[in-house]
């Protein structure tokens, strides 16, 4: 059986084509890249590409604004990431959380390891649970909303705890050192 397929229908406006847009760290045409990005259903940087969608719309960048970014962000020039980055205030990772247990490990050793690509916090959510990485120093986490559950637990990742002080739970820590940490419920 011959396939037919049609290349260029995705610039045909008649067309009702469902477009992915993938922009790597090349030099765009401007006016395809207009035609291409109002048609696409998705957007995607990869990379350094980033640079390039940025350089290319400037005082249109809020407009262009890519679905996601993807890559090691060895290309991505900082004022660049930085422009993209302040557009969401939370990453939130639908599940991840269920399942075997080397997925579920994977999910805890992305949350270590986006530390160093992005300053936004990341939260991976699934059924009953909530994951987040809270790096060293002093944290308030606000659990007024409503849609927490009876119960926390504090896992140290990447190295032991050696001074754990909680206030808000029903048996709080005071200078705690160990390298697990139980389950705690939150105070009535």
């Amino acid at each position: 059986m011959e396939k037919e397929f049609t290349p260029l229908a995705c610039l045909n406006s008649s067309e009702n084509l469902k477009c992915g847009l993938i922009i790597l760290n090349q030099p765009l045409d401007k006016d395809l890249l207009a035609d291409l990005w109002s048609r696409a259903s998705i957007k995607a940087c990869a990379d350094g590409g980033a640079n390039r969608l940025h350089y290319s719309t400037v005082g249109q960048e809020d407009e262009y604004l890519p679905d996601f970014i993807s890559g090691d962000f060895d290309s991505i020039q900082p004022l660049v990431k930085e422009f993209y980055k302040i557009k969401v205030d939370v990453i939130v990772v639908l599940g991840g959380l269920g399942g075997r247990f080397d997925q579920i490990m994977a999910s805890v050793e992305t949350l270590y390891h986006s530390i160093k690509i992005s300053s936004i916090p990341v939260i991976v959510i699934q059924e009953a649970s909530l994951i987040y990485l809270l790096q060293p120093g002093k944290h308030k986490l606000h659990v007024a909303t409503g849609k927490e559950g009876k119960w926390c637990g504090l896992i140290p990742v990447g190295s032991p705890c050696n001074c754990v002080t909680t206030t808000g739970l029903k048996w709080n820590l005071y200078g705690f050192v160990s390298l697990a940490i139980p389950c705690l419920p939150w105070s009535p």
